[in-house]
């Protein structure tokens, strides 16, 4: 059966599903494969799995799932959520830094209100000297995260912000940002773009990263090659030959598993990027769509159910 089969056969047992059972036991199917990756509802959720991550060499990215608050409660909290994840580290013999969606604690409302709520974050990473990514999120927000980037690495250098390999004005904003020393994650894109501004299909999306890959050899430092492809993973390994360059690959927790303990072996930094929280839904469709074996996934799932 083909990839395309597959997912219309998805399609109608997810409307079955709703039609007989309802959302509940269609976000539990859901949630049965998404556990794979999210960790659980909670900060202790998230930092057991991250000690567990980091027992096995690997460092930690943990990430609050949600995105679009508009709410000062949805905000404030999720800023007081990564202020305690930044304070627990230590106390759980983790090394480990955060991922945050600007549109999490601000964005949504005003690009002012965002920026000063990064820099709270950020008064309190540099207690520690926490690593703080900054997640991109749909190209609507590109600028503006940039933006907030650039406004606040000139002051804290644990920064880091994650660029698309899908979008078409990448290959420009990776050249702009490495002039000033910019510390990014290369990531291939979970966002729905149009086509006039993003890549579509899978081949033109790889040659793109493997392209924005190698200028990130050449020309940087400090860097998270984040895939789960395994021809990119070697063609990393490859350039890491040629050019010494301080990086390290990010994988989601529970994807690819079994190729992580060689890579730890052979002498490369790894980070898993941990997700937690109980806005999964979203984020878990993003996921879904990123790759067939997840969606394989979820269709065993409703074979197992009915």
């Amino acid at each position: 059966m083909t990839i395309d089969k597959f997912s219309k056969l998805l399609r109608i047992s997810y409307k079955f599903t709703l039609m007989t059972s309802g959302t509940h036991v269609m976000e539990k199917i859901l949630f049965g494969v998404a556990k794979r990756w999210i960790a659980g509802n909670t900060i202790d959720d998230a930092l057991s799995a991250a000690k567990i991550s980091y027992k096995n060499g690997m460092n930690v990215i943990i990430n609050k799932l949600g995105e679009h608050h508009r709410s000062n409660q949805a905000i404030q909290n999720t800023i007081s959520e990564y202020k305690t994840i930044i304070s627990s580290f230590r106390k759980w013999n983790v090394c480990g830094g955060i991922s945050v969606k600007p549109t999490q604690i601000g964005l949504s409302k005003s690009m002012r209100e965002c920026l000063q709520n990064f820099q709270s974050i950020i008064r309190s990473a540099s207690l520690s000297q926490t690593f703080v990514w900054i997640d991109m999120e749909s190209s609507d927000h590109t600028d503006k995260t940039i933006e907030i980037y650039q406004s606040i690495f000139s002051k804290y250098e644990r920064l880091g912000v994650a660029l698309q390999a899908n979008l078409k004005r990448t290959e420009n904003d990776l050249s702009d940002l490495l002039t000033i020393g910019a510390k990014i994650r290369l990531v291939k894109g979970a966002y729905r773009e149009n086509s006039k501004i993003a890549y579509k299909s899978k081949e033109q999306i790889d040659a793109n990263y493997e392209k924005l890959m190698k200028t990130l050899f050449e020309k940087g430092n400090e860097f998270g090659i984040a895939t789960h492809d395994l021809r990119l993973i070697e063609k990393a390994k490859s350039y890491s030959r040629e050019h010494q360059r301080k990086f390290e690959f990010q994988m989601l927790r529970g994807i690819m598993d079994s190729i992580k303990p060689g890579l730890v072996r052979d002498g490369f930094s790894l980070a898993e990027y941990i997700p937690y929280g109980t806005n999964w839904l979203p984020y878990s469709i993003r996921r879904l769509k990123e790759r067939k074996r997840n969606i394989l996934l979820l269709g065993s799932a409703f074979v197992s159910k009915y």
